[in-house]
């Protein structure tokens, strides 16, 4: 396992694990997987994963009791964070929300604890001096925010008064803009940009094509699976899998050596089984040469999906059913 190289108290592996599908029934992996959960969390401990994220959104609190009670008596030897739901984000409740979680992942300190969503009608500050609270009395270590703009994170960091070390954010080789300024940023100020979606939720798998298009509602929502748009994507798909045989490695490999290819990029893919998390901690130790990076980035940017209002009506018919396509 590769980490980042910043001061922090416990080191961050360039691979975390993601638990938004720990006790989300929106997953769709059945009522079986708590107990693949604790399977997938002790293994990633194994192979040095320290990063586990989760949210008190998550399965509604569910996530963060499943993590906590698989971590077990190696919670303290990694970095555990979860994320608050920004509703009404005043001092007061974001330290009452924190007390909550920290009981749910059964630990005394919160290592990470972030703003899950910047609020519109919530100036950060009000925010900021409950995040400072709970720092000052040791109830939270580090600080961040997710879903935030470069200038909205560094306003967060003023209110801070302290760094807010990182921001979670969509981020992989469908969704590039964090490397218009978040990245840059990241790296000049010794910050962090943790990827969430890093395989676009599978898309990048190459498991998926639109004769095979998934099946789970969380994807079933997705408008990068519509048909149309894993046609378009076949030629993504192609290049990624010649790079990931030069390294025999997989496509999902590959499109993690590329976000992590970024010195201050932590990607927090999540796992559906054992197999799976060993495959992601594995990308870790891929090296791409500069050509391959190359050719990635401008396969990535010849992708062009139908997306936003445009992709509405086909949405509508993968949703609802239309066979005659009008």
């Amino acid at each position: 396992m590769r980490f980042i190289a910043l001061d922090t108290p416990k080191p961050l592996s360039k691979i975390g694990l993601g638990t938004w599908q720990f006790g989300s029934r929106e997953w769709g992996y059945g009522p079986d997987f708590e107990r693949q959960a604790a399977q997938i969390v002790r293994r990633a401990v194994e192979l040095g994963v320290t990063v586990f994220d989760s949210a008190e959104i998550y399965g509604f609190g569910r996530s963060e009791r499943i993590l906590g009670a698989a971590l077990g008596d190696d919670r303290p030897k990694v970095v555990v964070a979860t994320k608050i739901l920004p509703v009404l984000p005043v001092a007061a409740v974001v330290q009452q929300r924190a007390v909550a979680s920290a009981a749910r992942l059964g630990v005394t300190s919160i290592d990470l604890y972030q703003v899950h969503q910047p609020n519109p009608l919530v100036a950060d500050h009000t925010t900021m001096r409950g995040m400072r609270t709970l720092q000052d009395v040791g109830l939270v270590g580090e600080v961040g925010v997710s879903n935030y703009g470069l200038r909205r994170w560094q306003v967060a960091e003023a209110a801070l008064g302290r760094r807010v070390l990182s921001n979670q954010v969509r981020y992989s080789m469908l969704d590039r803009a964090p490397e218009q300024d978040l990245l840059p940023y990241a790296r000049q100020a010794g910050r962090v940009v943790i990827a969430y979606s890093p395989l676009a939720q599978g898309f990048l798998s190459g498991r998926y094509d639109a004769k095979n298009p998934p099946t789970g509602a969380v994807r079933r929502a997705n408008p990068y699976f519509l048909p149309e748009n894993l046609e378009r994507g076949a030629a993504l798909i192609d290049t990624v899998r010649q790079v990931a045989d030069a390294h025999d490695a997989t496509p999902s490999q590959i499109a993690l050596a590329y976000l992590l290819r970024h010195p201050n990029v932590l990607a927090i893919p999540g796992a559906s089984g054992v197999e799976q998390m060993e495959r992601n901690a594995a990308a870790a130790d891929i090296d791409l040469a500069d050509d391959e990076y190359t050719a990635l980035a401008e396969a990535a940017k010849r992708f062009r999906p139908v997306t936003g209002i445009a992709a509405m009506p086909a949405m509508l018919r993968a949703r609802f059913g239309n066979p005659t396509g009008k």
